[in-house]
């Protein structure tokens, strides 16, 4: 057996230098075809195998499911029986994911394995880095109870802290449509030659993405789009890399079986969003920053608005749910955000925008709340308040959609901190004692004041005659339908 493997190495080899050499000299091409030569000798260490199955055991399946119920599952080594060419597992009865007639027949919840199935995944590559490289349909079952099984663990990855957080990163460049950042990931991360003009790799990216129409969430799509400028630009990926983008095409494939509109980049933000929460590392922290706040300073309003939505939408889920709904919610609780870990987040932001690297922040607050303050005192605009919701905003749209955007974020951030008042209030004292931000509130009442010193008599006028004639016609409304009920009692 070993002359043939050896006989196999050597014909790859072959096969991948003849290649280097056709592709233009392009040195990853030998470096994958080398890493699949090492996983082909893994794979065939069936000792090996059995202990990457126990690792990924331990990591991945204890306690994952609802009331101690494991909601991944991994196959028993039997190491009496295991040797370097024989593995003996436990007997795992399931159906395949493909099998769309079984798992119907057998009700099972295909969302909820899709959740358990993706949240797994990404621990395995953003949290712990041991991560299976090849979750195709075929290496994964349904139970009768709904969990999922893994097996085949000869081709695994593992990738170090750095390569993790640049998963993270290019995730929230590309949301942001960044295409000079991500070129700065891929440089950092040595998929490109030092010396490499990143500001072409960037026009390259642009031009690939187009604008946000061609903008894909799915994995399948992102690379189309990457392809030829990966190829223009002579990108040489690590080996773990490498398996990571085939465990990424595989798990995409896999959910596709189970749900064909499924998108994994657009399925994992909640918890790449969550992970920048709960982690107060540095780095961590500057891509929190960099996700919400642009490189001049100022501020992605939109994207701070569907967070504190998507906060808020957790809390008004908790006060709805049922006594005996712990089951159906624990399928998705990764998508929860830890309210602690919010909270910690959101002063750590507070104090970079009071620090002296924040100034640029500040600047384009002040303004920002200038605008909105504007929005309010304007004649044509602050009745609309009063209107029904269908005549707002007839005079002046986007001033009125300003004003329901900030009304709705501040009733969205109020159900956020019913979530955790305690540690909210606790928070929000610590940082208002701040003497920064006490300079910082003297700088917004000086703009306020430099502003609308002028405008705020005429507009107070103008909006206290509105709002005495939008309470008179309520007045009017009221005793309307009492002289009604009157009518009828006679």
């Amino acid at each position: 057996m070993a002359p043939l493997l050896t006989l196999d190495a050597l014909l790859f080899n072959m096969i991948g230098g003849q290649l280097k050499r056709f592709a233009k000299a392009r040195k990853d091409l030998l470096v994958a075809v080398n890493e699949i030569v090492r996983h082909m000798f893994d794979e065939i260490d069936y000792v090996l195998e059995g202990k990457n199955a126990e690792r990924f055991a331990i990591l991945y399946s204890q306690g994952s499911g609802g009331e101690g119920r494991t909601s991944i599952k991994v196959p028993k080594v039997y190491w009496t029986y295991t040797r370097k060419s024989i593995l003996a597992l436990e007997w795992i009865d399931g159906i395949k994911l493909t099998d769309a007639e079984r798992i119907s027949k057998a009700n099972l919840n295909r969302k909820k394995m899709i959740d358990e199935g993706l949240y797994c995944s990404l621990r395995q590559l953003l949290e712990d880095g041991f991560f299976h490289a090849d979750p195709h349909p075929g290496n994964l079952v349904a139970t009768e109870d709904g969990s999922l099984a893994y097996f085949d663990f000869g081709m695994m990855g593992d990738i170090p802290r750095h390569y993790r957080v640049g998963l993270i990163q290019m995730l929230v460049h590309y949301v942001n449509r960044d295409p000079l950042g991500l070129a700065n990931d891929f440089h950092s991360l040595g998929f490109v030659p030092e010396g490499t003009d990143l500001h072409a790799v960037a026009t390259a990216l642009s031009v690939a993405f187009g604008d946000g129409r061609r903008q894909s969430n799915d994995f399948q799509g992102v690379m189309n789009h990457l392809y030829d400028v990966m190829y223009d630009f002579n990108f040489s990926l690590p080996p773990d890399y490498a398996l990571v983008i085939r465990a990424l095409g595989s798990l995409e494939g896999t959910a596709k079986a189970l749900d064909p509109d499924f998108k994994v980049i657009e399925s994992a933000y909640p918890f790449v969003i969550g992970r920048l929460l709960a982690d107060p590392s540095p780095d961590m922290r500057k891509i929190l920053r960099e996700l919400l706040i642009r490189d001049d300073g100022s501020i992605r309003w939109n994207r701070l608005e569907r967070l504190i939505a998507a906060i808020s939408q957790q809390s008004s889920e908790e006060s709805s749910k049922k006594p005996g709904d712990e089951n159906t919610a624990s399928s998705s609780d990764w998508r929860s955000f830890d309210m602690h870990s919010v909270v910690s987040a959101t002063e750590d932001l507070f104090h970079f925008i009071l620090s002296r690297k924040g100034w640029r922040v500040r600047v384009f607050l002040i303004q920002d709340i200038v605008k909105a303050s504007d929005a309010f005192l304007q004649e044509t605009t602050f009745p609309g308040i009063f209107e029904e919701e269908g005549n707002t905003g007839e005079l002046n749209p986007e001033r009125s959609r300003m004003i329901r955007r900030l009304i709705n974020g501040v009733q969205s951030f109020r159900q956020a901190i019913s979530l955790a008042p305690n540690a909210w209030t606790a928070m929000l004292i610590r940082v208002a004692l701040k003497p920064e931000s006490q300079r910082f509130i003297l700088d917004v009442f000086l703009a306020l004041v430099n502003y609308s010193h002028d405008k705020v008599p005429e507009t107070c006028w103008i909006c206290m005659s509105k709002y005495l004639n939008y309470l008179d016609r309520q007045w009017s409304f009221l005793m309307g339908l009492v002289e009604l009920a009157n009518s009828s009692a006679k």
